[in-house]
């Protein structure tokens, strides 16, 4: 038996897994399509863990367009660690809450820190309200930004 390795935790957001499948006549959509893609390609050769939630695949199964559904259904093929919604994930969303966070954004957020993972979004008001708290313990980033720090 081999030793597993520890690779980083990586939780991208709906918008995220969306990304690659929106209009991609403006240039930020593009970069952040060519960043999202990237990190789902370093998650199949497994430099990277993609967590998935049960709020992920809520927020996907309400994707109105069928195509659009199962294409970003497909990207969470590479994710190897599904957190599942408990009291202690539904207490710490109503903490994010109270903090001015949006219901769903908190959900997420509280399901990445249970994961122990970076939160990606292409949502500048929520990587800006994940920074902004220092009671949030993930790190937020937009996908463009995190792989430039990351050097990759």
């Amino acid at each position: 038996m081999g030793i597993e390795k520890n690779y980083p935790k990586v939780y991208l957001d709906v918008c995220c897994l969306c990304r690659p499948f929106d209009d991609q006549s403006s240039i930020r959509i593009r970069l952040e399509m060519t960043a999202v893609l990237e990190i789902i390609r370093l998650c199949t050769i497994n430099e990277l863990n993609l967590i998935t939630s049960e709020a992920i695949i809520e927020e996907i199964s309400n994707i109105p367009d069928n195509n659009k559904r199962i294409r970003v259904e497909k990207l969470l093929s590479t994710s190897r660690e599904h957190i599942f919604i408990d009291e202690e994930i539904i207490s710490r969303m109503h903490e994010i809450i109270a903090m001015g966070g949006d219901a769903m954004d908190s959900l997420h957020i509280a399901c990445a820190e249970k994961g122990d993972a970076l939160f990606i979004s292409t949502d500048d008001d929520l990587i800006t309200f994940i920074i902004g708290h220092k009671n949030i313990h993930i790190n937020g980033y937009n996908p463009v930004t995190w792989l430039e720090e990351e050097g990759r």
